[in-house]
C-alpha cells in the first residue's frame, strides 16, 4: 500500500498532537509521504500561527518593528522541537523570514512560512526527506493551478523518495514567487501528492471522525457518514458542509483514489470514505443534510409565460448584466422563480427589478427574503419510493411552512426553501425522520 497523509493544523498545534501523528504514520508502514498544516489552535482562545504570521507581516508592511511578533510565532516552533526532544534549530529560517518581511515579500509568502517550517519539523520527527513546495507545485499566470506540470515534476520527484514531507497549502507562481491555494490548501495539496505517486489511499486527518450527516451544532451527535460518493460531497460541500473543501477532489477524482477523513485523537474510528462510486448501500436513504440561510426569491409571474420562446434566457439576461448569480430556478406554467442571495442582491433589487420588466413584461413581480435552502442528498434516494412524501411530512409535522421545492434530475437531492426562522426546526425534523427513525 502506498498513503499519502494529511494532517490539519488542530492535529500538529502542538508537541502532544505531533506525537499522536507521528504514532499514526508509523503503525502503518505504507504512510511513506506526510502533508502537514501549520499549527493550529491549541484551545478556543488560542491563536492560529497562520494568523500570526499575517499579522506579523502586516506590522512589517507598515513599517512597525516586529521582533515582539516574530519572537512569539519562533517560540510556538520552539515549544513543539523541545516537546519532541529534537536536536533542531530554526534560528537560520526565521533570519530569512524577517529579511523576507521587511523586504515585502507578499502575504503569500507569509502565510505559506507555517507549513514551511512544520514541514521541517515533521520531516526531522520522522527522519523522512523533506521537499519544499515551492519547488514542485507550480501555479500559470491566471494563479491557476498547472496541474499538468506539477503532477510530471513532482511526481518524478517522488518516484526518487522512498518517503517524504512535502507541506501544504503553497506553490510557486510562473514569475517565481510563493503562491498559496485560496482555498482548501493544505486539502489540495495532499490530494495533488496523491496524484503525482498514484496512491492507494489519500488519508485526511483532522479533528473529527468523518462527515457527520449533519451539522453538529444544529443536531446534537450526528452520525456519522461512513461512505460518500464524490458527486453527493460536492452537493453538501456547496450547501455549507466543511469538512473537506471540494477543490481538494479534483486533482485525484479521475485517478479513482479515494479519501478516507480521519480523527487523529481517535485514530481507531474508521472515518468517512469518500470514493467515486460504490455498490455499499447506505446505511441511510440519506446520506447528509447541508443549508444556508439569507437567500431572497424574485417571484415572475406571466399568462401563457410557457408559450414565449426565450423567457427564461432574457430573465437571467438581467441578473448577468448585474453581475448576479442565481441559486436554483423552480418555474410553473406561468410562473418561475429565481433565488438568489439576498446581501449581493439588496443593493441591486431596483435595477434587477426595472430590468426583468424591460426584457419580458410580466405581469407580476414579488419579492421575498429571509429565505433559507436545505439540500437532502443520499445517492440511496434513487432505490427509495415516498422519500419526498416522508420528508414533507416530517416537516409539516414540526409546523415548517415549505416555500420551495426543487428536485434534480438526478434524483441524488432535493432542494428544499424555507424561512431563516425554521431553519434548524427544518433540519432536525428531517434528520429524526431519516436517521433516528432507523437506529
Amino acid at each position: 500500500m502506498k498513503k499519502v497523509v494529511k494532517f490539519g493544523g488542530s492535529s500538529l498545534a502542538s508537541a502532544e498532537q505531533f506525537k499522536k501523528a507521528g504514532d499514526i504514520i508509523r503503525s502503518d508502514e505504507g504512510r511513506r509521504y506526510v502533508v502537514p498544516s501549520a499549527p493550529g489552535k491549541r484551545y478556543d482562545a488560542d491563536i492560529k500561527v497562520t494568523d500570526m504570521l499575517y499579522d506579523c507581516y502586516r506590522a512589517a508592511a507598515a513599517g512597525e518593528s516586529i521582533e515582539k511578533k516574530l519572537f512569539l510565532i519562533q517560540k510556538r516552533y520552539q515549544e513543539i522541537i523541545e516537546g519532541l526532544s529534537l536536536s533542531l534549530t530554526l534560528d537560520d529560517e526565521f533570519a530569512v523570514i524577517r529579511e523576507a518581511f521587511e523586504n515585502q515579500a507578499g502575504e503569500d509568502y507569509a502565510a505559506s512560512r507555517g507549513e514551511y517550517l512544520n514541514g521541517i519539523v515533521m520531516a526531522e520527527y520522522l527522519g523522512y526527506e523533506f521537499l519544499d513546495s515551492a519547488q514542485y507545485i507550480f501555479f500559470d499566470k491566471k494563479g491557476n493551478l498547472d496541474l499538468e506540470r506539477t503532477d510530471e515534476c513532482l511526481g518524478a520527484k517522488l518516484a526518487e523518495v522512498e518517503r517524504a514531507v512535502i507541506p501544504g497549502f503553497y506553490g510557486s507562481s510562473w514569475d517565481g514567487k510563493v503562491k498559496t491555494f485560496s482555498r482548501g490548501g493544505s486539502d489540495v495539496t495532499g490530494s495533488i501528492v496523491a496524484r503525482a505517486v498514484q496512491a492507494d489511499i489519500y488519508e485526511n486527518w483532522t479533528d473529527v471522525s468523518g462527515f457527520l450527516v449533519t451539522d453538529p451544532r444544529i443536531v446534537d451527535n450526528p452520525a456519522v457518514i461512513s461512505t460518500i460518493t464524490y458527486k453527493e460531497l460536492r452537493e453538501l460541500s456547496y450547501m455549507g458542509a466543511t469538512v473537506l473543501h471540494e477543490d481538494a477532489i479534483f486533482p485525484i477524482r479521475k485517478e479513482g483514489i479515494p479519501i478516507n477523513i480521519r480523527n487523529t485523537n481517535r485514530p481507531l474510528d474508521p472515518g468517512t470514505m469518500i470514493v467515486e462510486s460504490t455498490c455499499n448501500k447506505p446505511k441511510y436513504t440519506i446520506t447528509g443534510i447541508a443549508g444556508k440561510k439569507g437567500f431572497a426569491s424574485i417571484n415572475i409571474e406571466k399568462d401563457m409565460m410557457n408559450g414565449e420562446i426565450g423567457f427564461g434566457r432574457k430573465v437571467l439576461e438581467v441578473f448577468e448584466e448585474n453581475e448576479l448569480s442565481f441559486e436554483h430556478m423552480p418555474s410553473g406554467i406561468d410562473t418561475m422563480t429565481v433565488y438568489v442571495h439576498q446581501s449581493e442582491f439588496e443593493s441591486k433589487e431596483q435595477n434587477i427589478i426595472a430590468g426583468i420588466h424591460r426584457a419580458v413584461n410580466p405581469d407580476f413581480i414579488d419579492l421575498e427574503s429571509d429565505l433559507a435552502l436545505i439540500a437532502v442528498v443520499g445517492r440511496g434516494m434513487r432505490r427509495n419510493r415516498g422519500t419526498a412524501a416522508r420528508i414533507f411530512a416530517a416537516l409539516a409535522h414540526a409546523h415548517v411552512n415549505v416555500k420551495m421545492i426543487d428536485q434534480g434530475s438526478s434524483e441524488m437531492n432535493i432542494i428544499i426553501g424555507v424561512e431563516n426562522r425554521d431553519f434548524e426546526t427544518a433540519i432536525r425534523a428531517i434528520y429524526d425522520i431519516f436517521v433516528m427513525s432507523q437506529m
